[in-house]
């Protein structure tokens, strides 16, 4: 080469040089790498890396004992099937590597390229670093990020300083990142964001299939969507058919309700979801809370279901709590744009209640919480204080909270239990009994109104039984205790003494005590509220300590002789033979 020619390409390589795409000293470039393991076998050298034609070629030389050459100007190389392309770039012969400067490209089968402002590629290990506005591509998705590790012989790439992944759906950041080229799945480290069209997914790690878009995740993740707000710790999200599959402490969060469970898989184009184990839906307006061992929601349609374990519903109102337990339990939201629409829970069969003020069963209710009525319907009862109220079917009507009203249809009855334990009775075609401060005040009996009461004189004796028979009565109680009974219309009313009492004239048609009946507070909870403080553990008994083997006497030697042992001093001496 003329020494004109050579001058002049190295006063073109020369302002590169001294520019930040400058590398430090000749072998100071190298990615690192961890610290070699002398107990493995010793890496097995790749092929020599070839520089393509096109290359002006520089001069080289030695630098720090490193023999290189200076590349420039349309710079290519090739090994097996990895391109790398750049501007400029030393090759160090010694070595097997190249550095590589300004518009640096490396491409491996057609299907991965990255680029940047600078690389670094070990050929015996098929190791490239680019750092600098580094973009990764293949035929599914774009990575960006200030550096990258890519190994070619595994075709896994990852990233430390923060990257950007963009597909056709969907757009990610984290922190930290490793991706597979052959499985196309990423491995995405702390502050992960996921964006898709309709929802954003916030964890530290997340395991994302570039082939199939679902998204894998270990740790509390948050997903914001459009339609409601989902949590779990561990699950998978498919960022196409957006069907979450969740665990451990899984949450759908909409603006009327707040379901969970230990599992939950919804699907938010058919806005549909299920939970099991442990399922517990909240609903925001009212206060009420159901728990089961199942949970199905439909969003489209407002409704939650929830049976298995005996689910129970609990509704705190002024400080007043109501449960209710059932086999099946069904929650209504009214629609928003539907007038007629109303808040509806549904439970069947075997339904219980309990309050601190009042107890019942039946075998199906309806409770309308728009309106505070609960309708029990097939073989209803109810207790208040020491009343027994049956009739075919009731309804409970309250009002801020308490029990304002109860109606009862067909076959209406009431027993009441006095302080000698006498029974009071009831009866007629419908009943409409009043409350104040959640106890019994006043009894309207409307249609075949009959009465029977026990007259007692300062509750001490029975002095008498007062029969009546009208068309309607009003009863009047102070403290859930009988005071006046008003006949009205056609009254027929006796007086029976004591002594004349018979057994028949005791009791009413349709008398019947069913006080073994009546729901305890526990039996309602069951396990779904079991607030009672857990058992301690009995303290195990020591062991005592294993006694002393007895010493064993030595036998005497032959022919010596040995004392007898004395008898203990209270013992009874041998009585004489006859």
């Amino acid at each position: 080469m003329p020494l004109s020619r050579f001058l002049f390409l190295l006063l073109l390589l020369l302002p590169r040089l001294s520019q930040a795409q400058q590398p430090a000293r000749p072998g100071t470039a190298r990615p690192a790498t961890a610290p070699a393991n002398p107990a493995q076998p010793p890496i097995v050298k790749g092929s020599r890396i070839e520089l393509l034609p096109g290359t002006q070629e520089l001069v080289g030389g030695v630098f720090n004992g490193v023999q290189i050459r200076k590349l420039i100007g349309n710079v290519s190389f090739r090994q097996d099937d990895a391109f790398l392309y750049c501007d400029s770039a030393y090759q160090y012969l010694g070595r097997n590597e190249v550095e590589a400067f300004s518009n640096v490209r490396v491409v491996q089968n057609d299907t991965v390229t990255i680029t940047g402002d600078r690389g670094f590629y070990d050929g015996d290990r098929r190791l490239a670093r680019m750092t600098g506005n580094v973009t990764m591509r293949d035929p599914r998705m774009t990575l960006t990020t200030p550096s990258l590790d890519y190994d070619l012989n595994r075709k896994t790439a990852a990233y430390t300083q923060g990257g950007h992944l963009v597909d056709p759906q969907n757009t990610l950041d984290s922190q930290q990142g490793y991706y597979d080229t052959s499985s196309k799945v990423f491995v995405f480290i702390r502050n992960v964001h996921l964006v898709t069209k309709d929802s954003e997914l916030n964890n530290d790690t997340l395991r994302y299939n570039t082939i199939s878009k679902i998204a894998y995740f270990n740790g509390p993740t948050r997903i914001k969507g459009k339609q409601g707000n989902l949590y779990a710790e561990r699950g998978t999200y498919n960022t196409v058919t957006r069907v979450a599959n969740f665990e451990r402490n899984a949450k759908i969060d909409t603006p009327e309700y707040l379901l969970g469970g230990d599992k939950l898989v919804y699907d938010e184009l058919k806005l549909y979801g299920i939970a099991t184990g442990h399922v517990n839906m909240i609903s925001k307006k009212d206060n009420v809370t159901l728990r089961g061992d199942v949970g199905r929601y439909w969003r489209a349609l407002g409704r939650t279901k929830v049976y298995g374990g005996r689910p129970v519903v609990r509704n705190i109102s002024d400080r007043d709590t109501l449960y209710m337990a059932a086999d099946t339990l069904l929650s209504v939201e009214a629609r928003p744009n539907q007038a007629s629409s109303r808040s509806i829970l549904y439970a069947w069969p075997k339904v219980q209640i309990f309050r601190k003020d009042l107890q019942g069963r039946c075998d199906s209710l309806t409770y309308d919480r728009q309106d505070s009525i609960i309708y029990l319907n097939r073989d209803p009862v109810l207790w208040q204080g020491k009343n027994q109220l049956t009739a075919d079917s009731m309804q409970i009507r309250q009002k801020r909270g308490k029990v304002d009203q109860m109606r009862l249809y067909a076959n209406s009855f009431i027993v009441g239990q006095d302080t000698l334990l006498n029974f009071n009775q009831v009866k007629g075609r419908n009943m409409v009994a009043y409350f104040r401060d959640n106890k019994i005040n006043r009894v309207d009996v409307l249609g075949n109104a009959e009465s029977l009461y026990y007259a007692l004189e300062n509750d001490t004796a029975t002095t008498g039984m007062n029969k009546a028979v009208s068309a309607n009565m009003v009863l009047r109680f102070a403290d859930s205790k009988l005071k006046t009974i008003s006949f009205l219309t056609n009254p027929d009313a006796s007086f029976i003494p004591p002594h004349e009492l018979k057994g028949p004239d005791q009791r009413l048609k349709g008398y019947s005590w069913r006080v073994a009946e009546r729901p305890k507070r526990r039996q309602v909870l069951g396990k779904q509220f079991d607030d009672r403080p857990p058992r301690k553990a009995k303290p195990k008994a020591k062991a005592k300590p294993a006694k002393k083997p007895a010493k064993k006497k030595a036998a005497a030697a032959p022919g010596r002789k040995t004392k007898a042992a004395p008898l203990p001093a209270k013992a009874a001496r041998p009585a004489k033979s006859p």
